[in-house]
């Protein structure tokens, strides 16, 4: 009773009433996350997929990629108005854009801050990213409104490590230094939405910035709330207490969500890879016929099945699909026959025993059950040990656990992906440690090759041999891809056509209203 009434009351406060009795277009918008609590509230610290779509609504980058999509072609001016290049795309001039403001009293956004923030990214003590930016020699603000990047050597995508994603993100110097370690739960930025409050494991509350740059946004307010339980993120969906939510990767779940009046249903890109990192330093995985037998033992169109055909797709390769520079590989075919003698030749006739740690995150729990089983058949028995999301992130960092099931979506160009989980410099320990948590090193000459590599073509051959090492080695083993799975009142309107999401949430921008 208490709850109904408690509904009840929520949806009456949100509905204003005009002086003609005619209703007012509603303007808070509340959205239900599927976690538990924030990681890091600091654009250039979190890894929790969560925090960087709620990140995106507060902060800007120089440039971004529109709203709805995930493609490069699709990147345009964001705090910079305009930029040019050299001839070998080595010194970049980027024209700040002028009168944008921080939140708060924190002043005008200037070139000295893109300094500050590149600076920042680029340091592994205050960046999560800090190797993305490795390519960069150099960041100078020629005037208040002029800053120029200086590279080691051309990049596949200066521009996408300068996006709204990662260590692109812009922050406000002044904000950053005086707040100081405060700054990762009071987060300031210069984007359409400010921080107003934080809630640990409750919610955090934005507010519109109406001075913003690009125009007043139409919403007034958005509820970020925390809830972990599928059950009661649906049951608010469906009372109206939620206005979107972070759905379950299922086809059962897609198919009940839809078939509700009043509600959207969408699986957007980008598809995360799901893959197996295999430690290839420590025992038994330091012997190739084991990893090859996880492999064989693992049935992609089971795994597919798992979460359901609308919801996830079968891998192509030890990168996801959709970037620029994915081959599709000819990757192990199940064969538990050939799983269960590669462990025999390899001194494992009995099977063997491997501890592994695993994230309580519902979706993440259920592909490595599901991972359990199939191993299982070919007498690989995965002892897992489950830790809350937060904690598996930072003990999988320490290489706590042989074997890490990861699934990620990187910016959509192959070096990305490759450089951040197979290069040897992103190895888990290393100074410049990223995702590597296979310790893969088969394709570095590759990967560094591609990267400087002016002709196209020739740099996707690059890149293909080195999916190719990658996965003939089994530091990787691929299996599925999920997509990103959102719903939302269709009264809702994101102001632009929802293909896709970087930051897999939903781009909340100053155009996304209420319809009526």
């Amino acid at each position: 009773m208490k709850r109904t009434v408690g509904t009840a009351l929520l949806l009456a406060l949100q509905l204003v009433v005009t002086s003609d009795g005619a209703m007012a277009q509603k303007r808070t918008l509340v959205v239900g996350a599927a976690t538990a609590d924030a990681g890091k509230l600091d654009p250039h610290l979190t890894s929790q997929g969560a925090d960087k779509g709620l990140l995106n609504w507060v902060f800007n980058a120089l440039v971004r990629i529109k709203p709805g999509q995930i493609n490069p072609e699709f990147i345009e001016p964001d705090l910079a108005e305009s930029w040019t290049a050299n001839a070998t795309n080595t010194d970049w001039t980027f024209k700040i854009r002028q009168g944008v403001k921080c939140h708060g009293d924190y002043g005008a956004f200037t070139a000295e801050d893109a300094v500050y923030s590149l600076q920042r990214a680029a340091d592994k003590a205050r960046s999560a990213f800090a190797a993305d930016m490795a390519p960069i020699a150099s960041v100078t603000a020629v005037d208040s409104h002029t800053l120029k990047i200086v590279l080691k050597a051309p990049v596949p995508s200066l521009l996408g490590l300068l996006s709204n994603y990662h260590g692109g993100i812009m922050v406000c110097k002044k904000a950053a230094e005086q707040l100081g370690e405060a700054f990762v739960t009071k987060p300031i930025g210069t984007g359409p939405f400010m921080f107003v409050e934080y809630q640990p494991q409750q919610y955090v509350k934005l507010a519109a910035n109406k001075g913003y740059f690009r125009g007043a946004p139409r919403i007034d307010e958005i509820t970020y709330r925390y809830i972990p339980s599928d059950a009661t993120r649906d049951l608010a969906l469906r009372s109206g207490e939620l206005d979107m939510v972070f759905g379950r990767q299922a086809d059962e779940w897609v198919q009940r969500t839809r078939s509700l009046k009043g509600i959207k249903v969408a699986a957007i890109e980008p598809a995360e890879l799901n893959a197996l990192y295999l430690n290839i330093k420590a025992k038994p995985l330091d012997d190739i016929r084991v990893r090859e037998a996880i492999a064989h033992a693992l049935d992609r169109k089971t795994m597919v099945q798992l979460l359901g055909s609308e919801v996830s797709r079968e891998a192509i390769s030890v990168i996801p699909t959709g970037n620029l520079g994915t081959a599709k590989l000819t990757l192990a075919e199940s064969n538990v026959a050939k799983a269960k003698q590669l462990l025999a030749d390899a001194g494992h006739p009995n099977g063997l025993t491997i501890k592994v740690i695993i994230s309580t995150h519902p979706t993440l729990a259920k592909i490595m059950e599901g991972v359990q089983g199939q191993l299982k058949r070919a007498g690989i028995d995965l002892e897992m040990q489950p830790v809350d999301h937060p904690t598996w992130h930072q003990q999988i960092r320490k290489d706590l656990s042989p074997i890490v099931m990861y699934q990620a979506a990187r910016f959509p160009v192959a070096d990305t992906y490759l450089s951040q989980f197979l290069h040897s410099a992103a190895s888990i320990g290393a100074p410049t440690a990223v995702t590597n948590f296979a310790h893969c090193d088969v394709a570095d000459k590759e990967i560094e090759a591609a990267r400087s590599e002016p002709d196209l073509a020739k740099q996707k051959v690059l890149w293909q041999t080195a999916q190719e090492k990658a996965a003939a080695d089994f530091c990787s083993i691929p299996f599925s891809e999920s997509l990103q799975v959102w719903a939302w009142s269709d009264n809702l309107d994101f102001g632009s056509e929802m293909q896709g999401s970087l930051n897999l949430v939903p781009h909340i921008t100053e155009q996304t209203h209420f319809k009526k």
